[in-house]
């Protein structure tokens, strides 16, 4: 009993990162309707900004986490505002394209800066230590980042449903040419999502550096799990994303300690378990629903 608990834990910390790099992802594809491959290495370049800010600052996860956020926000706006929008404009093909060609560059940056070497941080002094679940033991950071994620959750519920700016972001998912015929800006509305979601990965990828290692390779593994969490969860739906990210990290752990082998063929396979069974995704539409 003990074992499993351990393990559900243990894909509770995975699915934390997968939500906070996910949530983005479905936040940007629900409002902009773009399909964004640079996702995951947006975290990597977001991780990377953390990891040298906080080892100037002699390891201070904080300052990385403050840094790397404050960087990738307005990076994502302007990368949105500036490069997106008008290749946008000439088709989705295109920004296909850039976003993976955006992946390359992002790679090839991160090994110029700061080298293909992989890098970690230390966890913060006062969760460096175990907390008792009962007769448990689990590492308080991964506590810690379970948490950052469901609080997450609960701020982009709030912003989406009690806020103004959640009220347009809703109008201009459903309808976009309608909402502009209202006065909302979609535009603007889409480079501050894009930026949003931007940080989000970032601050994904710095929290979970002293779990995992980072490398200029992290993106492109982490992007495709998230992908299966967006798909699993159903397209634009951050609550879909919270759900998918549960099941493929819970699956995750439990496909490390029983079938080490097949851990990635678990996860591909309640992938496929889930579309049989809903092919628009846990929590999607159906298409003839959004009509």
């Amino acid at each position: 009993m003990q074992g499993a608990l351990l393990q559900v834990l243990n894909g509770l910390t995975y699915a934390a990162f997968l939500f906070l790099l996910s949530a983005g992802l479905t936040l940007i594809f629900g409002v902009m309707r773009i399909v964004n491959f640079a996702h995951g290495s947006l975290a990597m370049l977001g991780a990377y900004v953390a990891f040298d800010a906080a080892s100037r600052a002699g390891g201070d996860l904080w300052v990385g986490l403050a840094a790397a956020v404050a960087v990738m926000v307005p990076l994502g706006v302007l990368l949105e505002a500036g490069l997106l929008r008008p290749l946008q404009r000439r088709g989705d093909l295109y920004v296909i394209l850039f976003t993976y060609g955006l992946v390359l560059v992002m790679g090839d940056l991160v090994k110029l800066l700061w080298g293909p070497e992989y890098k970690s941080l230390p966890r913060p002094g006062f969760l460096a230590g175990a907390a008792g679940l009962g007769p448990l033991l689990f590492p308080a950071y991964n506590l810690m980042l379970i948490a950052v994620a469901a609080l997450v959750a609960l701020v982009i519920a709030l912003v989406l449903n009690r806020t103004a700016f959640g009220m347009r972001l809703r109008a201009v998912s459903a309808d976009r040419e309608t909402a502009e015929a209202l006065g909302i800006h979609a535009a603007a509305l889409g480079a501050w999502v894009f930026g949003l979601g931007v940080g989000l990965a970032a601050l994904g990828g710095a929290l979970v550096l002293p779990v995992l290692t980072v490398a200029p390779s992290f993106g492109v593994e982490v992007v495709v799990e998230a992908f299966i969490v967006v798909v699993v969860g159903g397209l634009g739906n951050v609550w879909g994303a919270l759900l998918g990210s549960v099941l493929i990290g819970v699956s995750r752990a439990f496909g490390i300690a029983l079938f080490p082998a097949f851990e990635q063929a678990l996860i591909y396979a309640v992938m496929a378990a889930v579309l049989i069974v809903r092919p628009w995704g846990l929590l999607g539409r159906a298409p003839l629903e959004r009509n």
